[in-house]
């Protein structure tokens, strides 16, 4: 969605490219064990909670190398902050990072780094793998669709000026366009979306404890290769289906040389006509444009069999719809014109060709409407959003999708879609927020986002809710967010409808969130209630959600500084909640209203347990926001209490920016 900064006043240093890093260097133990995590924590520490994978993941810093592990660091703009678990491993030509496997498996996924061309626009290099000393297999590394600069909505060139010269710019705390003298920018400016991820088939299948090895070879065209992860896979054999519309038949080339387009909307059209569903076998298919679907299912052979991959194709004139761009995907018929129906889509890979971000292209891999509908089991990378829906559409089903390497949102529920889930479903490395509901002009109404991992957005949140009614947020895995975002966002902004009826959010699991708002100066909490364009009043419910080593805040309830005195933030609950680990505090707030507190537990607090600036008025009658005590609220840190009897109901306690104190790693309750 489109986004423009607030100008408040902040001041911020921005790291040298490739710095702000700590190294520890190799050589590893050769016999290093197993370790396996889910976003880079014990799987003890978030049972139940994220997405249930085909996968095992291994971050590269547990892993024998003789390369450098570098991190942790969290400041946006360098390669740690954005690795898993804010940790890596940097190979140095002829290095290498070793895994363990620790499960029976076939094939690899391997999350990277390398860099950009001088002027931008990527390179490629390679990266040899072994098993056991042999079986040597070569993956092609790209940063052709990383390496993203500047100011929103970004630059491939590393070279460029400001993209917005009279925007607020906190490296100079200042204005650039009106001030005198000039300021010197430093380039390239905000580098980001550092990493991708390359998939490989072993060939076959290999025992628990073979070694994966994971070789940057001499001669590479990459000064460096920095791993962050291996996944590990015993991928199932492909799924055949004799009686269907197979789209072979209509010319369709699994070599991916010529364009399948046409072919596969032949098939369609034949599937549609016999009541059949379409059949893609193993193969690579070129489609570079969008595939319109309505009353149909189209089925691959697996997501690591079946491949539709797009070139970005250039419209000139632009579309009706304001795209200059088109590119691979399958969409439901425009709400307009009634939305598609009946869309049932599985078991396939659709990889795009979108390198820089432009809002009004409509380049995402699903979009379009589609009520009563599927989408089950595929693998999207390298479009500008994973799933994009605009509605008015109602009950369809997102469920055990894996989206990586977006340049925008992993998926968005924009304008009034109903009674729709998305369930299970993992994503990594997004340019905005993972999951969003925008209720831009019409509210979402009754949907669901539960069990879903949300990793690595480099820019905004995890999740974010913006306006609707009766909406819920359960049972997910929230890590690492970089920049401007939280895990959780609840906010009344972007032209969002106001909050209605009751948001649940419930046993959702965030960790090392809470990330630095440039704009302001000041660190945002790892759940995040944001009153910008209207009151919060609706009934928000937050209850058993775990809140793990927060950077900054645990909770954040704020108003931007020039509506301050115009909107407040009332009725939310806060209930069975855990927080272990706070740069600063529990609670920060920064709003008029008030939030009731019930057996929220915390230790390791970093600063005083609440932060109740209000709306910085500081009456002599005490903070605008009020804090009530439901009882059970139990433990603290270094200032003793999280919730100390003197702060209630409404004392004042702000500190601006406080300073961070970095907590322990999260540990069994």
């Amino acid at each position: 969605m489109s986004r423009t900064p607030s100008r408040l006043l902040a001041v911020a240093s921005v790291a040298a490219l490739g710095l702000g890093v700590i190294g520890i260097a190799g050589p590893a133990s050769a016999g290093t064990a197993p370790v396996v995590t889910r976003a880079a924590l014990d799987p003890a520490l978030v049972a139940g909670r994220g997405a249930s994978v085909n996968f095992l993941e291994q971050e590269a810093e547990n892993a024998a190398t003789n390369g450098t592990v570098i991190g942790p660091d969290r400041t946006a703009y360098t390669l740690p902050a954005e690795a898993s678990g804010r940790k890596a491993v940097r190979l140095q030509p002829g290095q290498y990072v070793e895994f363990t496997l620790p499960a029976a498996a076939n094939a690899v996924t391997v999350r990277y780094s390398i860099p950009d061309s001088p002027n931008g626009g990527g390179i490629r290099a390679p990266l040899n793998v072994t098993v056991n000393g042999g079986g040597k297999k070569t993956m092609t590394l790209t940063s052709e669709y990383a390496w993203l600069y500047n100011q929103y909505p970004f630059t491939n060139d590393p070279q460029a000026d400001l993209l917005h010269s009279d925007w607020w710019i906190t490296e100079c705390a200042c204005v650039p366009a009106f001030t005198t003298p000039t300021p010197v920018i430093t380039k390239p400016f905000r580098p980001m979306h550092f990493y991708d991820e390359e998939r490989l088939l072993l060939g076959r299948t290999y025992q628990a404890g073979a070694k994966v090895r994971l070789t940057a070879p001499k001669g590479t065209a990459a000064a460096w290769t920095v791993v962050d992860l291996l996944d590990s896979e015993l991928v199932q054999a492909p799924h055949v289906n004799l009686l269907a519309s197979n789209v072979l038949l209509f010319g369709a080339d699994p070599t991916g040389k010529k364009d399948s387009a046409k072919a596969f909307e032949k098939a369609i059209a034949i599937a549609r006509l016999a009541r059949l569903k379409v059949y893609v076998p193993p193969g690579t298919y070129q489609v570079n444009r969008h595939i319109i679907v309505d009353n149909v299912t189209i089925e691959g052979a697996g997501n690591w069999y079946t491949k539709i991959k797009g070139k970005e194709v250039a419209l000139n004139p632009p579309a009706p719809d304001g795209s200059v761009h088109t590119g691979v995907g399958f969409y439901g018929k425009d709400a307009a014109d009634g939305g598609s129906r009946n869309v049932h889509l599985s078991g396939f890979s659709i990889e795009g060709d979108v390198r820089e971000r432009i809002d009004t292209d409509q380049v995402n891999a699903i979009g379009g409407a589609m009520s009563d509908s599927t989408i089950s089991g595929l693998h999207i990378r390298h479009t500008k959003v994973g799933l994009w829906f605009d509605g008015p559409m109602t009950n369809t089903k997102v469920t055990d999708n894996i989206v990586v390497d977006q340049i925008a949102d992993a998926l968005n529920f924009h304008i009034g879609v109903t009674n729709s889930l998305v369930r299970n479903n993992f994503i990594r490395n997004t340019g905005d927020d993972g999951l969003a509901m925008w209720s831009e002009t019409t509210a979402n109404t009754g949907n669901t986002f539960d069990r879903n991992t949300v990793q690595t957005p480099t820019l905004a949140n995890g999740i974010a809710i913006y306006g609707g009614t009766d909406n819920t947020v359960s049972r997910n895995l929230i890590a690492d967010p970089i920049r401007e975002g939280s895990g959780i966002q609840v906010g009344s902004r972007f032209g969002a409808v106001a909050f209605g009826g009751k948001l649940s959010i419930t046993d959702n699991t965030v960790v090392r969130a809470g990330t630095y708002e440039l704009n302001w100066n000041i660190g945002l909490g790892a759940i995040w209630i944001y009153a910008l364009e209207k009151n919060i009043d609706a009934d928000i419910r937050v209850t058993g959600d775990h809140y793990l080593d927060s950077t900054y805040n645990a909770i954040m309830m704020v108003s931007e500084w020039t509506v301050k005195d115009l909107y407040s933030i009332t009725n939310v609950h806060f209930k069975d909640v855990r927080v272990d680990g706070t740069g600063t505090s529990v609670l920060s707030a920064r709003v008029k209203g008030g939030a009731s507190f019930e057996n929220v537990d915390a230790r390791n607090v970093g600063a005083v347990g609440i932060n109740n600036c209000g709306s910085f008025n500081f009456p002599p009658t005490g903070s605008e926001f009020g804090v009530t005590d439901l009882g059970g609220n139990d433990g603290g840190g270094t200032t003793g209490p999280w919730l100390a009897a003197w702060e209630l109901p409404n004392t004042i306690t702000c500190d601006d920016r406080p300073p961070v104190v970095v907590p322990p790693a999260p540990s069994q309750w």
